[in-house]
């Protein structure tokens, strides 16, 4: 699978060459080979470390990055295309700081195989985890602006010319703490309070927890003006109350509170109504709020049925479009097919870290693993409801697609989280050793005299 992957890749990137009229040679094949060596030397040390872990996640993974190499090289290579029609020096590309991040990802995916042998052990440091996810999620919130604002969103830690994202962490650490939060407290959640029309609702000081995650998600969309980390987090935690209770009831009060704090948040935030006015009709104001999603709209309405090809088409009219927007180069050069295809990949990693989850006997490790592939959908269609015009844009990026290193780190952590419960999951069961006990049937009768 992993070959497959890397010809894939190495395809791409030749379509990118040859529409691009840049010289097609060997370099190229020598790209795909270490693109081939990098995730084979993580392949062998998941081989190594969780040997009986699900074979497809790291394909999969590593298909959706190399695309995302591509793709950001394809942009690049745009970038410089238009700085030398108007005489401009070329900028410096986006994909050697790419790639680096993708081996320091790598690295840090291994180390984390090294060092967590037993996702159970985890569970342990719950609360520590919280603390620290807390920390991190609302620290450029409270920093000066100058340090943690960029494009009118407070969720970076900038220190010169490195940045860093702490939301992308501290979504993976709270929910570590929920999940073992859930598990010790699980009889809490399931005690069932009134009945109504057929619900059993629960108790009105059970819903606590639930009303934390809504301030939370409310605050971070007010100090931080982050509307995808805030519907992520708050997505999260209701879908893992739902898994650790099953209770519809959950659901329904969940999306109550959603409802209420969206209707709340678009009454009193100015930044919030912008976004709705320009996904409710983005042409209104087209030179300004609307242009994004004018455009991505514009790209698919190009690619059609089979897009324009790898290289052929305008991607780079979208601003950002390395970041928020990559999935509309795929819709604008790939088409319908390859957008379908790569969101079967999502799809397809999704439902094998949903196995795992069915699959592990412990409650933590089915709430942790449910949890981690469950962000990942939830992250993909936030991202693809964006560009498509489905729901307001929220400045999330695709997992493995977008230019990041702080996305790209977090999620080969959570992907090796969900190795790790993979494993465990598929590992067969203890054999007994000794002499085999005879069946109750054909077991000698003793006598057995009381003293």
């Amino acid at each position: 699978m992993l070959t497959f992957a890397a010809v894939v890749v190495t395809t791409a990137l030749v379509l990118v060459e040859v529409n691009q009229e840049q010289e097609v040679s060997r370099t190229l094949l020598y790209y795909g080979a270490a693109y081939l060596g990098l995730f084979a030397t993580g392949h062998i040390a998941v081989r190594m470390l969780a040997p009986y872990a699900d074979p497809l996640i790291l394909p999969c993974v590593a298909l959706l990055n190399g695309l995302g190499l591509v793709l950001i090289h394809r942009l690049d290579l745009a970038g410089a295309a238009e700085a030398t029609a108007v005489g401009e020096p070329i900028p410096e590309g986006l994909v050697p700081r790419q790639i680096a991040w993708t081996t320091v990802a790598l690295l840090l995916f291994i180390g984390l195989l090294v060092l967590v042998r037993d996702h159970r052990m985890l569970a342990r440091y719950g609360y520590t985890c919280g603390l620290v996810g807390l920390g991190l999620l609302a620290l450029p919130g409270l920093l000066p602006s100058a340090i943690s604002e960029v494009n009118g969103a407070k969720i970076w830690l900038k220190f010169g010319l490195f940045s860093i994202q702490p939301a992308e962490f501290s979504k993976i650490l709270l929910m570590i703490f929920f999940a073992a939060f859930l598990v010790t407290k699980r009889d809490l959640f399931t005690t069932a309070g009134r009945t109504v029309l057929g619900m059993e609702l629960p108790r009105a000081r059970d819903l606590a927890p639930l009303l934390v995650a809504w301030g939370l998600s409310l605050g971070v969309l007010v100090l931080e003006k982050d509307l995808g980390t805030s519907l992520l987090f708050f997505g999260i935690v209701l879908v893992l109350v739902y898994i650790a209770t099953q209770r519809v009831a959950w659901l329904v009060i969940g999306m109550s509170f959603f409802v209420g704090g969206a209707v709340l948040a678009y009454q009193l935030f100015g930044h919030l109504q912008s976004r709705v006015t320009a996904w409710l009709d983005p042409f209104s104001d087209y030179d300004g709020a609307g242009y994004q999603i004018a455009q991505s709209l514009f790209g698919f309405g190009t690619g059609g049925l089979f897009g324009t090809g790898l290289g052929a088409g305008r991607p780079d009219l979208i601003p950002e479009v390395e970041t928020d927007f990559i999935t509309a180069v795929i819709g604008e050069e790939l088409g319908f097919v390859g957008f379908a295809a790569v969101l079967f990949t999502y799809l397809l990693l999704v439902m094998r870290g949903m196995r795992s989850a069915l699959a592990v006997r412990d409650t933590f490790g089915k709430l942790l693993a449910a949890g981690l592939a469950f962000t990942v959908g939830l992250q993909v269609f936030i991202v693809v409801g964006g560009v498509t015009k489905l729901i307001p844009l929220t400045g999330l990026t695709a997992p493995f697609l977008s230019y990041g290193g702080s996305s790209l780190l977090a999620n080969y952590i959570l992907v090796a989280l969900l190795l790790r419960i993979s494993d465990a999951s598929r590992q067969p069961a203890p054999t007994t050793t000794g002499r085999p006990q005879a069946p109750l049937a054909e077991a000698h009768t003793e006598m057995v005299r009381r003293e």
